[in-house]
């Protein structure tokens, strides 16, 4: 049987074809029209897997934008699928923290990769790539350039987690000429502390992997562990452990 998982998240599109193996994987920006999106990134995983569209068995879909394409076989939520995911990935997988464009989440599994526990922060931007987002555009600099700017810097402690808040207040800081550094550091820092605040709410057991597009970032991920005095499994595309997550659902379904 041949599988499609596609994760249709705020800021992008994932999809995964599985036939025991990852067969192909394609990303495309969310923008608009998420279900548009979740069809191109389909197509565009079916061409690297050398797989027409007729020979597709179930197409699970999940994310924000689950709802947006009718040829879903199956909708299943994010929490699901990341810890299906990350414990195909590494069964000893006990724990996953997942920093989206606009949530992060914190997953305890069972020993079966089935969902145990989760807590989820997404009633506020604080902790999520949109809030590295807006931040970045106040300093003027990109993720990765605000990323560099924070090693080695001391972090400025910043007295709100609330995105709105702490963009004035890292505003004001810039008025003062505090350095950029000094502000990202302080910024990432703030990341760091809320995903362990989540993480304080459940119990975290190793080994903990670390899924979504920030774990890709380096020194983020350095801090978090810092913060969370353990390592962090990082699956060499961390983006997609979603969307494998729902196409390993609809092979066992």
């Amino acid at each position: 049987m041949i599988s499609a998982g596609i994760d249709i998240g705020s800021t992008a599109t994932k999809a995964i074809v599985f036939d025991g193996r990852i067969r192909g994987a394609a990303m495309e920006l969310t923008g608009w029209d998420p279900g548009e999106a979740g069809l191109k990134a389909l197509r565009a995983a079916l061409d690297v897997a050398g797989v027409p569209m007729d020979r597709l068995g179930p197409i699970v879909g999940t994310g924000y934008g689950r709802i947006s394409l009718p040829i879903f076989t199956d909708r299943v939520t994010e929490i699901t699928c990341h810890a299906r995911g990350a414990h195909h990935l590494n069964p000893g997988t006990r724990t996953v923290i997942d920093i989206g464009g606009q949530d992060c989440k914190v997953i305890s599994l069972n020993e079966d990769g089935s969902v145990a526990d989760f807590i989820m922060n997404d009633k506020c931007a604080a902790g999520t790539g949109r809030f590295l987002q807006v931040m970045a555009g106040i300093l003027d600099v990109s993720l990765d350039e605000m990323s560099e700017l924070a090693i080695g810097a001391e972090p400025v402690p910043l007295s709100s987690m609330c995105t709105v808040f702490t963009e004035s207040e890292v505003i004001g800081l810039l008025a003062r000429g505090t350095s950029k550094g000094n502000i990202a550091a302080g910024i990432i820092d703030t990341i760091a502390r809320r995903i362990q605040s989540l993480a304080g709410r459940i119990s975290l057991r190793e080994a903990v992997t670390f899924t979504g597009g920030m774990a890709r970032n380096n020194h983020i991920r350095e801090v978090i562990t810092s913060h969370l005095g353990t390592r962090l499994h990082v699956p060499s595309e961390p983006q997609y452990v979603g969307a494998l997550g729902a196409a390993l659902i609809g092979c066992e379904g």
